[in-house]
């Protein structure tokens, strides 16, 4: 079994009245990628948030398992934000590879991952939301954190796109990273992760790999969509 990267233990976070998570508990283990599942509203961006450190929980517990601290295990990439939009993507990529103290031609090479050579001399403000996502990606490519939280990474990217991402987020977990990615399109969670955290409301309905999710849902067959209702639909009744 893999050595738990995260623990999450009953973490709650409240806005006022609203409870936007409540007493979620889960485990990112190392080298895998763990996605975080749910619709519009359920407490993705905020349960990444707080674990990441972003945000104060009102109750719970995140361990990092190794002995460091949460920001130098993990890099958050959020959703929709465009870093230094006056700048060219070349000289953003060279900006974070020496902050992050890489290697000699890792911007170069995170560039060519990510398929933006051709944009390389554009500013990232007028790049499309496609190129924007990658370049975001590219960056989190060059932190030396072990842990990527990566906030709707296929956001703005066509289906080849897509595939291409996935793959090259796949050999980030040979290398010892792990990731905790959330996708709002069940087909590219699928294609991705080996587990999944199925959160709705603000709570955790279900925690595993695909087989393990449809044991849970009573569905024989069938995708993540079809494993997803059938564990939601009590909630709607």
């Amino acid at each position: 079994m893999s050595t738990g990267a995260i623990a999450v233990t009953n973490l709650t976070r409240r806005y006022g009245e609203v409870r936007a998570l409540d007493r979620v508990t889960l485990t990112l283990n190392q080298g895998e990628v763990l996605g975080l599942i749910g619709p519009n509203g359920a407490g993705k961006s905020t349960l990444m948030r707080c674990i990441a450190g972003f945000e104060t929980p009102d109750a719970g517990q995140v361990e990092i398992v190794g002995g460091l601290g949460v920001r130098d295990a993990i890099f958050y990439l959020p959703d929709a934000v465009t870093p230094y939009p006056e700048l060219t993507v070349k000289r953003i990529l060279s900006l974070f590879a020496a902050a992050f103290g890489a290697e000699a031609g890792a911007a170069s090479r995170a560039q060519t991952a990510l398929q933006l050579d051709p944009v390389a001399a554009k500013r990232a403000g007028a790049l499309s939301k496609g190129y924007r996502r990658r370049l975001l990606l590219a960056i989190a490519l060059l932190s030396h954190q072990p842990v990527l939280f990566l906030d709707e990474p296929f956001d703005g990217l066509d289906l080849h796109q897509v595939r291409a991402v996935a793959a090259l987020l796949r050999t980030l977990t040979t290398q010892g990273r792990s990731l905790f990615v959330s996708v709002h399109q069940l087909s590219d969670a699928e294609r991705v992760c080996d587990r999944f955290a199925l959160l709705a409301e603000g709570r955790l309905l279900a925690l595993g790999s695909l087989d393990e999710l449809r044991t849970r849902a009573g569905v024989e067959r069938g995708g993540l969509e079809e494993v997803f209702l059938a564990l939601t639909e009590p909630t709607l009744a």
